[in-house]
């Protein structure tokens, strides 16, 4: 789970700069889950993924392979804690 704690301190750490944002604190909800399944949905996406053509194909699939592990880490979540799996639709 070290990989989904991580993509939500990085996500704390973005929100904090905006007025209204709450802090995602485990345990999660399910409205939190799906939150995250969405938001990882846009990082997926190819103009994020690859930083509109900014960065070189093996960054991109470092990202990719990253996002790959959170989702794994949100699916095992969920199992663990009767959550319903939430689908990445960007995630192949």
């Amino acid at each position: 789970m070290k990989n989904l704690q991580d993509y939500i301190d990085n996500r704390n750490s973005w929100n904090s700069f905006f007025p209204g944002n709450k802090t995602i604190t485990f345990p999660l909800s399910q409205k939190t889950v799906d939150d995250l399944a969405r938001s990882l949905d846009g990082d997926l996406s190819p103009e994020n993924l690859h930083c509109d053509g900014e960065i070189s194909r093996a960054e991109a699939q470092r990202k990719y392979n990253y996002y790959g592990r959170v989702i794994k880490d949100l699916e095992n979540y969920c199992l663990n804690n009767w959550l319903n799996t939430p689908t990445v639709h960007e995630y192949y």
